[in-house]
């Protein structure tokens, strides 16, 4: 990777080198970060960053999940990370901001300062070059989410994302492009790290926020999409077979974008490509964020 010159850590702007935490903090042994995925797209206007504020508003409510206070408002947050996209002059970018527990404790419950970094840089198709065209082939994994009152699923946490390692390793292992969750009912979840969308007779079907699933941003961006173009969505709980049965396949979120699922655990979906209603959420999705439609919400925030 090459990483960018410069981040933002505690109100100052570094070098990406001199941006450090101490080995023990909270947060390296407990897991005690939220943190953001976003993505910033070049446009004919410039760089946009794509809903950041519901992005900056999200880390704030994980934050509040956990029990800890983000000592930068929502406003602040915002024009630091469009700061970071012009200081590392990007124009196409992925940004992480993160808030986590640091040092001044060392028990679960300690009371330690809270600090917070925002880092910018490039990032291409995340699952591999290609794939938004030809589409992944996944695995259901034997590794389920957690269950109910138990860890929650709605948080953007770090802690949360060990489930999400165990998933996509296995997957990687045994040479699937991605793997997909149960929920501790048996039920579909979703992808590692991604939301999932399937497809029968033109209506699209999804997950509901209830199967341990972060309720993804992307995930309502599509929803939204798909209901102004006069496709019908569903949430609702799907069983596993349901991924081998139904005539497309998409997985989505910020890095993912959205992704065709064209087989799972070696069974062909539907025509074994990005069936036509997925193109043309594609089509839809990438002409928004990237200034090519016109953009009714105000999600495009302009660098």
């Amino acid at each position: 990777m090459n990483y960018p010159e410069w981040i933002w850590q505690n109100g100052e702007v570094k070098k990406w080198a001199d941006a450090t935490t101490h080995v023990m903090s909270h947060v390296v042994h407990y897991g005690s970060s939220v943190f953001e995925g976003i993505r910033a797209y070049d446009t004919p206007k410039g760089p946009a960053v794509f809903r950041l504020t519901d992005h900056i508003k999200r880390l704030h409510a994980s934050a509040k999940i956990y029990d800890f206070e983000i000592p930068y408002s929502t406003e602040e947050l915002v024009s630091v990370c469009k700061e970071m996209v012009r200081k590392n002059d990007l124009k196409d970018a992925y940004l992480r901001p993160v808030a986590y527990r640091g040092l001044g404790g060392f028990g679960l419950s300690a009371e330690t300062p809270i600090d917070v970094v925002v880092a910018t840089w490039y990032m291409g198709a995340y699952l591999g070059d290609g794939v938004l065209e030809e589409g992944i082939d996944a695995c259901v994994s034997s590794w389920q989410r957690f269950a109910p009152n138990t860890i929650p699923a709605g948080a953007k946490a770090g802690g949360n994302y060990l489930s999400g390692q165990l998933v996509a390793r296995e997957a990687r292992r045994l040479g699937f492009g991605e793997g997909i969750a149960l929920a501790s009912t048996g039920l579909l979840s979703e992808g590692a790290g991604e939301n999932l969308f399937l497809i029968f007779d033109g209506v699209l079907n999804t997950t509901p926020v209830s199967a341990a699933l972060l309720n993804g941003i992307t995930r309502n961006t599509i929803i939204t999409l798909a209901r102004e173009m006069g496709l019908e969505v569903v949430e609702r709980d799907l069983p596993r077979e349901y991924l081998y049965l139904c005539d497309e396949l998409f997985m989505c979120g910020t890095a993912a974008e959205i992704t065709p699922i064209r087989s799972v655990d070696g069974r062909v979906v539907g025509t074994g490509r990005a069936g036509e209603i997925t193109r043309k959420l594609q089509q839809a999705y990438f002409d928004l964020v990237k200034g090519k439609s016109e953009d009714k919400h105000g999600w495009l925030e302009y660098v």
